[in-house]
């Protein structure tokens, strides 16, 4: 393990290459993952399938031979073994029932009764630590307290994450008890994937920059760091990546607050502002825009180098600012990890 290059920049080393892998980088845009889906009959079917759940994550590391492969699983999948129903509507994304109401929370499950539904997930981990190459990293993965609550407590996705502002204001103690039923049982999940054979966890707040001020550290900050400390406390070897996308400013400091080994940085950020204000403190990953896996280009590979230039003197992993997109040329991803590897 300690040759594995994600486990060494994580360690805070400084690579000549850096590692890389991407964020989705088992979807749609590949060929071989769409017979795979169509296979399985539909998303969640998929996701809790162990088999073919393990061959879509093995699928980009053998096209490409990333350094790491992370699980192919959903964030919504928690939710849904809390007692949330979860269902996908095609070409809209999914739809849960909104949890809004303290009659509503206490219909929900506790963080000790999600195993029997996330069983087949703990499965695909377990496949998948056994056939990754010997020098791929296995990331494990669950969505941050407020970003899945954001899904909650609107039942589907929404651009400004209104509805979870507007409980947070109208019925407070609601409203913290999801974020709290929702921080214990990540600490569960993610365990079992450790159990399972994950090496690393992320951490996903994809909407953690509509907190501002001591909402972001109340909602954002203390959550993670709270998973962080308990998943140490249990795995003292355990590496942690955190995203708090498009936090700004927030990104500042961050790996201090919450006891992050990794804060992974989205694209609305310049490399080097990343540098300057968030390597320092160690590793991070980012952030090419993922719009360059679409145009390709003489854009790309500069692109691509400026960003390896940009955090060369502190531990990188190199990643998309966001997950790949599905109209993505998997040309495009090929010329990406040349240009990393190959100058």
């Amino acid at each position: 393990m300690a040759e594995k290059t994600i486990l060494r920049a994580l360690n805070g080393e400084v690579l000549p290459t850096p590692p890389v892998w991407m964020m989705r980088q088992a979807g749609r845009y590949l060929p071989e993952y769409r017979a795979t889906r169509a296979q399985a009959g539909d998303f969640l079917s998929l996701c809790y399938n162990p088999e073919l759940a393990a061959e879509v994550t093995l699928q980009p590391i053998r096209r490409y031979g990333f350094d790491a492969a992370i699980l192919f699983a959903d964030i919504l999948l928690l939710p849904q073994a809390l007692g949330a129903d979860l269902w996908f509507v095609t070409g809209e994304g999914p739809r849960l029932s909104t949890t809004t109401t303290a009659a509503d929370f206490a219909k929900l499950k506790t963080k000790d009764d999600i195993h029997d539904t996330l069983a087949p997930i703990y499965e695909t981990v377990g496949i998948l630590s056994r056939e990754l190459p010997s020098e791929t990293t296995l990331i494990g993965f669950a969505g941050a307290p407020w970003t899945v609550a954001t899904y909650m407590i609107a039942g589907q996705g929404t651009k400004d994450q209104g509805p979870a502002h507007a409980l947070k204001s109208q019925d407070r103690e609601t409203f913290c008890k999801i974020i709290d039923l929702l921080t214990a049982s990540t600490i569960e999940y993610l365990s079992k994937q450790v159990e399972a054979g994950a090496e690393v966890v992320k951490l996903f707040d994809s909407w953690a920059g509509s907190l501002k001020g001591d909402d972001f550290e109340d909602f954002a900050v203390e959550p993670t760091r709270k998973i962080i400390a308990e998943l140490k406390a249990r795995f003292p070897h355990l590496p942690v990546i955190a995203f708090p996308r498009e936090a700004g400013e927030g990104y500042i400091g961050f790996h201090e607050k919450t006891g992050a080994d990794c804060v992974a940085l989205d694209n609305s950020v310049t490399p080097e502002w990343g540098a300057a204000n968030v390597q320092i403190a160690g590793c991070v990953q980012g952030n090419l825009a993922p719009g360059h896996m679409v145009t390709g280009g003489q854009a790309l590979v500069d692109e691509t180098r400026h960003v390896v230039e940009a955090f060369k003197n502190g531990p990188h992993i190199f990643n998309l600012g966001h997950g790949i997109t599905p109209d993505a040329d998997p040309e495009n991803v090929a010329l990406m990890v040349e240009t990393i590897r190959g100058g």
